[in-house]
């Protein structure tokens, strides 16, 4: 699953990430939530997401996608794709700050599968990188629009341990969420990856034999480390049954990344694809 993929099923574990979409109950006549209830709760989901075949690509693919959120006895977990998240810092009932920390886990399953350039399928597919690593960050509740919305900052370092780019990605991350009644709930993040000058040889430079066999230019730009892009997200998902705290959601998520400078250039980017990319998915959620 692509990095966009992966944006779209954070926004849909996102509507159980929220404080403000644990509410213990809410008041009647004016819409407002009374306060948050930090109980256990899970959420889970499927959908479908239009992603680009890889990320460079000018064509986009038609996957599926599962997420999964929840807090357990304050300790809180994410399962996104094929990424997984903790945070270990115990959530507590009172809103303002909060530590947020833990290990994450993910496959990067880049140009492993479904490569639609055939320039680009004719350079191989590559192997799955096991990226292991860890998150910290900081979220504050009770920000704009109620005293349950939520802005968080993380900041991300996972290394490749399965030896396929044998590199690390930094990623840093803002993300706003907030209920915005009983039934409606919207997230907007934005996020960018700094990696190491092994990841960009191994995605995006071509030697003398793949420029052969795909007909696209050698290209030695990318084994430096920098930024390689951003990309942002907008998730906006509504209750059919129950309300945000328990039942079925139906979530729409619109998303957009842009790769950058050497990474940008690369050919299998600037020939056979294109810097910025499109992905949309739909889906299905249920809080328990």
């Amino acid at each position: 699953m692509s990095r966009y993929a992966l944006l779209c099923a954070a926004g849909l574990v996102g509507i159980g990430a929220c404080p403000g979409v644990a509410l213990a109950e809410t008041k009647a006549d004016d819409g407002q939530n009374a306060p948050v209830s930090m109980h256990d709760r899970v959420t889970a989901g499927v959908g479908l997401a239009s992603v680009p075949s890889y990320i460079g690509s000018d064509q986009n693919v038609i996957v599926p996608m599962a997420a999964a959120q929840g807090q357990i006895a304050g300790l809180g977990f994410e399962l996104e794709g094929t990424s997984l998240s903790l945070d270990f810092v115990p959530h507590g009932d009172a809103r303002g700050f909060k530590i947020q920390a833990g290990p994450v886990a993910s496959l990067r399953l880049d140009r492993t599968t479904k490569i639609r350039d055939h320039a680009v399928r004719a350079l191989g597919e590559l192997s799955t990188a096991v990226e292991l690593g860890g998150w910290i960050g900081l979220q504050k509740t009770g920000v704009l629009t109620s005293p349950y919305d939520t802005l968080s900052a993380s900041l991300s370092y996972q290394h490749d341990v399965a030896g396929a780019h044998r590199s690390y990605i930094v990623s840093p991350e803002i993300d706003y969420d907030t209920p915005l009644s009983h039934r409606l709930y919207a997230s907007l993040s934005v996020s960018a990856d700094y990696v190491g000058r092994r990841f960009g040889a191994y995605y995006y430079d071509i030697d003398g034999a793949g420029s052969r066999a795909s007909g696209l230019p050698t290209y030695s730009g990318a084994h430096k480390a920098g930024w390689k892009d951003w990309n942002a997200n907008l998730m906006v998902a509504r209750s059919i049954t129950g309300d945000l705290t328990h039942g079925m959601k139906v979530f729409a998520s619109a998303g957009y990344g842009r790769l950058l400078g050497r990474y940008a250039r690369s050919p299998v980017v600037a020939i056979a694809g294109r810097r910025g990319q499109p992905s949309f998915a739909v889906g299905l959620g249920y809080t328990f």
